[in-house]
């Protein structure tokens, strides 16, 4: 329609393809951009839980495996060597695993596990990092007359019980960190993931 010279149906009709025009060639623009902020499948797979199978891991063996990166110890537990727990809780710094972040809720136990024979932890000292050994062993060791099982960090001397607990009078500050983790299966541990959601 034509008012004063202006037709303003034809207007309307370049405006609303100038508009969808540029719509698009937006869209073509931002796309790249967007995706690139993405995390690559690599880094989405370097973060994604790890299933493990502790069927063919003995009583007081463990098992190293890796998680976005690091090594995560799991152990099986022997009886004697849970019965050690309460015996080295006088010289534990965190003997109840008050700091929250080190482990989920149902890891704040005297076992800090699911189930009192199978310990996941990341086996990563929280001093300064290094990577401990593991002495299941329940006798004196060179570090330590009265070793009741654990490990041992031989950077700086850091000692944790069977449970990951640390000992008192040591340079690591807290337990080792117990990752969100759940059984999938009679033989099978998920670690990265549980009921509540990814770690």
């Amino acid at each position: 329609m034509k008012q004063d010279g202006v037709d303003k149906g034809r207007r309307r009709i370049l405006t609303g393809a100038a508009t969808v025009v540029g719509g698009v060639g937006l869209a073509f623009t931002v796309t790249p951009f967007i995706k690139y902020w993405q995390p690559s499948a690599r880094a989405l797979a370097a973060g994604a839980p790890v299933e493990v199978d502790h069927s063919k891991l003995g009583e007081g063996q463990l098992l190293n495996v890796e998680w976005r990166g690091q090594p995560v110890f799991v152990v099986r537990r022997t009886e004697e060597q849970l019965a050690e727990l309460q015996n080295v809780r006088g010289r534990l710094r965190d003997p109840d695993s008050e700091v929250e972040e080190q482990q989920p809720e149902y890891a704040r136990n005297e076992h800090r596990s699911r189930d009192p024979e199978f310990l996941v932890v990341v086996g990563v000292c929280t001093h300064l990092g290094c990577s401990p050994g593991y002495y299941p062993e329940l006798q004196a060791q060179p570090f330590d007359p009265d070793w009741r099982g654990g490990f041992f960090c031989g950077c700086h001397a850091s000692r944790f019980d069977i449970a990951g607990r640390v000992f008192q009078g040591v340079p690591a500050p807290t337990n080792l960190v117990v990752p969100r983790y759940k059984f999938t299966e009679q033989n099978t541990i998920l670690i990265g993931e549980d009921e509540e959601g990814m770690a």
